[in-house]
């Protein structure tokens, strides 16, 4: 009977001891010369033996083969399925060995001497009685739950963390296994920028986050403050400018490679993985890409048999330890940090690329647009069709030759898009971004009109399409800004040439809502170029130039990007709104008066009399927006355009309206 009992803790169940699915090994109840007593050492053996014999079912299940088709959903799998389920059964496996062994040794030693008691097999194995069915527990997780890539990592790990030293010794080994699996990931995705990840295991996957952004509920009441045109939702709009202005800055744009939050260990910090996929987005850019092969050396300095046979050796501790592993990932990301940081600023000239995206997406060359903007007025005051992106890429190339800037490697870069009626988008941005355009509806070419450039390697991880297009709504605002300063400087041109003719009182009319439209502009016009633009890009130029590391470089460029879109109030939608009312009412005067440059007669009269006061009511809502605001203490640029406005008390003392005066 003994050895039915070994062959049955074996896995081999007998006419004494049977097995049942649902019950598990179990000695039969037929035996007259079992004692009760006896039966019930049997029975507490028998439960060792249950739990061999499914430990056993699970490794032989799902170690022969990982998977036999591949899905690449893992919601689309019935099963479990895995390279870390595999290397689970395989640590599982080695933890039975000695339970194996123990068995053999229990034949041996009945051989040698058969009056030894089953008392003595219970002994020999009491060891295993607490161990199997904590990891059993395991196991049952495992099956029940589904648990499937790094996530076994975490399982397991959780465990381990009893106050049972032998189940804490075995599941750090079978730990121990499974991290060997992720080591190697880790080694392909960091020094070669390969994510062999075919079962969707790993904590790092190829394409963007999965994360779900919240949308506000739009029943929001409008409560009356008592100031006219700004509601108790615009003004909390005022008060959440600090949110929306971390929120632009925090939304990461569409990238290849982003985490998977669910797969990753507990035990692993958030701020480690980024470092982890940053090095390997890194790496795979500059392997995938390196055009330049005359290149000496890799990304890595050619240190990845260094980093390689240090991931080696962590992978062979017992037990993992998160100091020695961040600093092994700080060494590789710093090393990964500062060559990147010398092919962007030295080899590749991110300086000089910020100096073009200044002159052109701001509007640094000033004498290049201004020449542009009266070249291609003709061209773009009527709404564009299919040829007017080809003429007006015509007349900017020659603005650029009439202003000396003939570069031959950069004016191909640059081109200039017109939104048609019937042409088809690029991408989803720009119709994502339509919105936020100064202009919405393509009435005109101006309102159409936008800048693209073609970013060389690599300094396309820095200006990606969606920078870019962040780029272009700034853009399309100074752009329009200028030119409307440009009309309000002819139209005074206009009236300097008949200023010794004889007028009337429209005229004056004119020369007052002309001069206090070209205040309101032309004071807007130095904050944006002065206190945002010049102001924000030699922030960013100091930081660039007091640091040797790319990931700080970018992050100093996105707060210079959400900056440049908070404090122009591109993001305060009641403040852009009623710049962009002004600027539409300054416009539609300048053509008033470029069409009748005389006296008004019956026509033009209530035409100006309406611009009049439309302009006189946006001017005060302004006002008392950005009073409001600097009551509040809420916004500094709000207060700093206030002052330009406001420097000499004449808007106060108007009452905050200016062009109040009829006809």
């Amino acid at each position: 009977m003994i050895h039915e009992l070994l062959l049955a803790l074996s896995g081999y169940p007998g006419s004494i001891f049977s097995w049942s699915k649902r019950g598990g090994l179990q000695v039969s109840q037929d035996l007259p010369f079992l004692h009760p007593s006896e039966s019930s050492v049997l029975n507490r053996l028998c439960k060792l033996g249950t739990d061999y014999i499914r430990f056993t079912e699970f490794v032989e299940q799902y170690t022969g083969h990982v998977q036999q088709e591949y899905n690449p959903s893992p919601q689309g799998q019935t099963g479990l399925h895995g390279i870390y389920l595999r290397a689970f059964c395989t640590g599982l496996d080695s933890l039975l060995q000695p339970y194996r062994q123990a068995l053999l040794d229990l034949e041996q030693e009945f051989l040698a001497d058969p009056h030894l008691s089953v008392s003595h097999v219970n002994y020999s194995l009491d060891q295993f009685q607490l161990l199997f069915p904590s990891v059993m527990v395991v196991v049952e997780q495992i099956k029940s739950q589904k648990i499937h890539g790094c996530q076994l990592l975490e399982t397991v790990h959780k465990h381990s963390c009893g106050g049972l030293p032998p189940v804490r010794s075995a599941l750090e080994k079978i730990l121990a296994v499974c991290h060997g699996v992720m080591y190697k990931q880790l080694s392909a995705w960091m020094l070669h920028g390969l994510l062999l990840d075919m079962y969707e295991e790993y904590f790092i996957k190829q394409g963007p986050s999965s994360g779900n952004v919240g949308t506000q509920p739009e029943e929001e009441e409008e409560e009356d403050l008592g100031i006219r045109g700004l509601t108790g939702k615009q003004l909390k709009e005022l008060q959440d400018l600090r949110l929306i202005e971390e929120e632009n800055m925090l939304a990461t744009s569409l990238k290849q490679f982003s985490l998977r939050a669910e797969m990753l260990p507990s035990y692993i910090p958030v701020r480690v993985a980024e470092k982890i996929l940053f090095v390997g987005e890194s790496v795979q850019m500059f392997e995938n890409q390196n055009v330049n092969h005359t290149r000496a050396g890799s990304i890595l300095k050619n240190q990845e048999d260094i980093f390689a046979a240090e991931l080696h050796m962590l992978k062979q501790q017992p037990l993992f330890n998160l100091v020695d592993f961040e600093n092994l990932i700080d060494r590789i990301r710093s090393t990964v940090a500062e060559h990147l940081w010398k092919l962007v600023v030295e080899e590749a000239g991110l300086l000089g690329q910020l100096k073009i995206i200044k002159d052109f997406y701001l509007l640094g060359r000033g004498e290049l647009f201004q020449a542009f903007i009266d070249s291609a007025q003709h061209l773009l005051k009527t709404p564009p069709t299919a040829v007017t992106e080809h003429d007006v890429n015509v007349a900017f190339q020659k603005s650029a030759h009439r202003v000396l800037l003939d570069d031959d490697n950069l004016l191909p870069l640059l081109h200039l898009t017109v939104e048609y009626h019937g042409k088809n988008p690029k991408d989803s941005t720009q119709s994502r971004d339509a919105s936020s355009s100064p202009r919405e509806a393509p009435t005109s070419g101006w309102s159409a009109l936008g800048l693209s450039y073609k970013v060389q390697w690599p300094l396309h991880i820095l200006f990606s399409p969606p920078v870019l297009e962040k780029y272009n709504i700034v853009f399309k605002y100074l752009l329009s800004v200028r030119r409307v300063q440009a009309e309000l400087q002819h139209c005074w041109a206009v009236q300097m040439q008949r200023k010794r003719l004889k007028y009337n009182e429209t005229d004056v009319v004119k020369w007052r809502v002309r001069n206090h439209m070209a205040f309101l502009v032309d004071n807007l016009q130095y904050y944006l170029q002065v206190d945002v633009l010049e102001s924000q890009f030699s922030q960013l130029l100091q930081r660039i130039n007091s640091i040797r590391d790319f990931e700080s470089i970018r992050l100093a460029h996105d707060h210079f990007l959400s900056n440049l879109l908070a404090q122009s109030f591109i993001l305060l939608k009641p403040v852009f709104h009623c710049l962009n009312e002004i600027l539409e009412l300054c416009h539609n005067f300048c053509s008033l008066v470029i069409q009748n440059p005389g006296p008004m007669d019956d026509r033009g009269a209530p035409q100006l009399d309406v611009l009049v006061t439309g302009f006189s009511r946006q001017s005060s809502l302004l006002f008392k927006i950005l009073s409001s605001v600097r009551n509040h203490q809420i916004n500094s640029d709000l207060a700093q355009l206030l002052l330009r406005l406001d420097y000499n008390k004449y808007y106060t003392q108007s009452g905050g309206t200016l062009g109040s005066f009829g006809i």
